[in-house]
C-alpha cells in the first residue's frame, strides 16, 4: 500500500475518481461543499490541490463524483443534498477535466449515489446504487441503465450486484426495523475478453468496509444485457481487499491502466489509539497495483 502524496496535507480524499486524460492524471473526491480535485503528472509523483471544481446553489454534501469524457466535453456525475433532497444524482458539463462543471440537471428524485459512466461500443452506460425494500436483502445495490444522451437515462436500470453475506450488512443493523445492507461504488472496466465490476460492501465508517467484485467472460457490449458473477472462495466472503496490518474502512475505489500495469486508487483510514465519539473523517486515497487475469482480482 501506498498513500497517494499531496501537496496540501492533511485533507481528506473520500471516495477518490481517477481519470487520465491527454496524459495527465485527475483525482475528484468527496467534499461537504463542493467537489474537490487533483491533478498529478504522475500517479506517484506529488498530487496538487486544485480546490473545488464542481459546486452548485444551495448543494451541500457532495458524494463520489466521477467523470468521462465525450464528444470532446467532460461530464461529471454526482449526488448532493439540497434544503428538500437527499444526495440526488446530477450531470453536469465542462470545457476542460477541472471545470467549472455547469448546466447541472438532476437525473433522479430519489436517492441515487456512485455513478460510473462508461461506453462500449454499444453506448453508454450508467452504473449507479439505489435502495431496494423488495425481497430478500434489503438495502442499496447496484444497477447499470442505458444513456441515451449524458444527460438522459433510459430508465429502464437492471439490478447487477446484490448483497448476499452477513458481512455486507451496515451497521448500525436496523433501519427501521429492517436490516440494512451495503453494495456500493462500482467501477466497470473489461480486459481480455472479460468484464469486471468491483464494489464496496459494508460500512464506510468503520472496518467492516470492504472491496469486492463480479466478473464475466463476455463479449457482450449491451452492459444491460451481461450477467455478473459475484467472486466468492467456494461460496464463502472473499473480499478483494478489507482491513489489513496497515489500515481500515478500505473501500470505494476506481481503477487505472498506468505504465503498463493495473492500479486501484482507494481510500482507508489508518489505525488510531485515539478515543474519538462519533464517527471523524479521517479517509485519504491510496494505490495498490492489481493483478488483472482470466476473470481474477488479485491486489497486490
Amino acid at each position: 500500500m501506498m498513500k497517494l502524496r499531496f501537496d496540501v496535507p492533511g485533507r481528506s480524499q473520500p471516495d477518490p475518481f481517477i481519470f487520465e486524460d491527454q496524459g495527465k492524471l485527475y483525482l475528484y473526491v468527496t467534499a461537504e461543499a463542493g467537489v474537490e480535485a487533483y491533478s498529478a503528472d504522475d500517479l506517484f509523483g506529488l498530487w496538487h490541490y486544485e480546490g473545488v471544481v464542481t459546486q452548485f446553489r444551495e448543494g451541500h454534501a457532495y458524494w463520489a463524483p466521477s467523470v468521462i469524457r465525450y464528444q470532446g466535453k467532460y461530464y461529471m456525475y454526482v449526488s448532493f443534498d439540497t434544503d428538500d433532497t437527499f444526495e440526488n444524482l446530477h450531470v453536469a458539463v465542462a470545457d476542460t477535466p477541472l471545470g467549472p462543471f455547469t448546466q447541472e440537471k438532476r437525473l433522479f428524485d430519489h436517492f441515487s449515489i456512485d455513478s460510473h459512466v462508461v461506453e462500449t461500443e454499444a453506448g453508454l452506460f450508467l452504473w449507479y446504487v439505489k435502495e431496494y425494500l423488495g425481497e430478500g436483502r434489503k438495502g442499496v445495490r447496484v444497477y447499470v441503465d442505458r444513456l441515451l444522451d449524458p444527460w438522459t437515462p433510459a430508465y429502464q436500470p437492471v439490478e447487477k450486484i446484490i448483497p448476499t453475506f452477513d458481512e455486507e450488512i451496515y451497521p448500525p443493523n436496523c433501519k427501521d426495523g429492517i436490516i440494512w445492507h451495503t453494495i456500493e461504488g462500482p467501477f466497470w472496466f473489461q480486459k481480455d475478453g472479460w468484464q469486471y465490476v468491483m464494489y464496496s460492501g459494508g460500512c464506510f465508517q468503520d472496518d467492516s468496509y470492504h472491496i469486492g467484485y463480479a466478473a464475466t467472460q463476455s463479449t457482450e457490449q449491451d452492459l444491460t444485457k451481461v450477467d455478473y458473477v459475484k467472486h466468492t472462495r467456494d461460496g464463502a466472503f472473499a473480499p478483494v481487499l478489507i482491513k489489513n496490518e496497515e489500515e481500515e474502512g478500505t473501500g470505494h475505489n476506481s481503477v487505472i491502466f498506468w505504465k503498463g500495469a493495473f492500479y486501484i486508487v482507494y481510500h482507508g483510514r489508518d489505525y488510531t489509539s485515539e478515543t474519538q465519539d462519533g464517527y471523524v473523517e479521517g479517509r485519504t486515497a491510496r494505490v495498490r497495483r492489481m493483478d488483472v487475469k482470466d476473470g481474477i482480482l488479485t491486489v497486490l
